[in-house]
């Protein structure tokens, strides 16, 4: 199994990973790629970063997260709802957007350019989800005001989590040179913390011009970023050699 985590499940990758491997189990992933992801916050931090880091748990917990509205599904679940992360999205590239927007309606009027890629585009950038109002504040805590995992303090189930434990998942971390959402370091300091991975099983690349969003999407990525996962995960695929599984006879058993 080879894992991808983009932006923020790079967190909920890394961890489990050392989960498993600490436990020795026969199933942890043959590689991880993270790509823009908060690995640790605390280098090179972003207005995104530093914005946690000057609020309260209490102040996310009374200005962004809303009961879902009636007649929707999930009535009153308590969410951080899609429309306030599409806001806050676009409110930190807004001139940009004005200008391909405003790009947009001008090739229309002229009949010319690729006015499909720009739906295309726009058609996932606006596809936003709700997240549960669990799983949004406890991200904020672990991982934007306290630094769990770089700082050796996440905890599952009772035990702590100790990246140190990663030895025979390969890993690749992958930046954008422009990211103003997840800094540049932000994801590289995986290699930092994942001690014991031998030289050969890591790698690290960090895209030049592009932003957050192009790190895993658009032209840069499909020419540069892509090729570069898949050759990755080739070289460290591993054949699993699965045991005998014991089958029942009449009479006795059979292995």
């Amino acid at each position: 199994t080879h894992v991808i985590a983009v932006c923020q499940p790079s967190v909920p990758v890394l961890a489990p990973a050392a989960v498993m491997e600490e436990a020795r189990d026969p199933l942890s992933p043959a590689s991880m790629t993270l790509m823009g992801g908060p690995i640790d916050t605390r280098i090179n931090p972003t207005a995104v970063n530093k914005l946690a880091q000057e609020r309260s748990l209490q102040w996310f917990s009374d200005n962004v997260i809303m009961n879902v509205p009636w007649p929707q599904p999930g009535f009153m679940r308590p969410v951080y709802p899609g429309f306030l992360q599409l806001s806050g999205f676009m409110s930190m590239n807004l001139d940009r957007h004005l200008v391909a927007h405003k790009e947009f309606f001008m090739h229309l009027v002229k009949n010319d350019g690729e006015p499909e890629k720009h739906r295309d585009f726009y058609d996932e950038y606006l596809a936003v989800m709700d997240l549960t109002a669990e799983f949004y504040l406890q991200t904020v805590e672990e991982v934007f005001i306290k630094h769990s995992l770089p700082k050796g303090e996440l905890m599952h189930r009772g035990k702590r989590v100790d990246p140190a434990a990663i030895r025979n998942v390969a890993l690749l971390t992958v930046e954008g040179e422009n990211d103003d959402i997840s800094g540049v370091g932000q994801t590289e300091a995986a290699q930092t913390i994942c001690v014991n991975i031998p030289e050969d099983m890591r790698m690290h690349y960090l895209q030049p011009d592009v932003g957050h969003y192009g790190v895993f999407n658009g032209s840069r990525f499909r020419r540069e970023i892509a090729p570069r996962i898949i050759d990755f995960v080739r070289q460290h695929s591993r054949s699993a050699v699965k045991p005998p599984v014991p089958r029942v006879i009449k009479g006795g058993r059979a292995g």
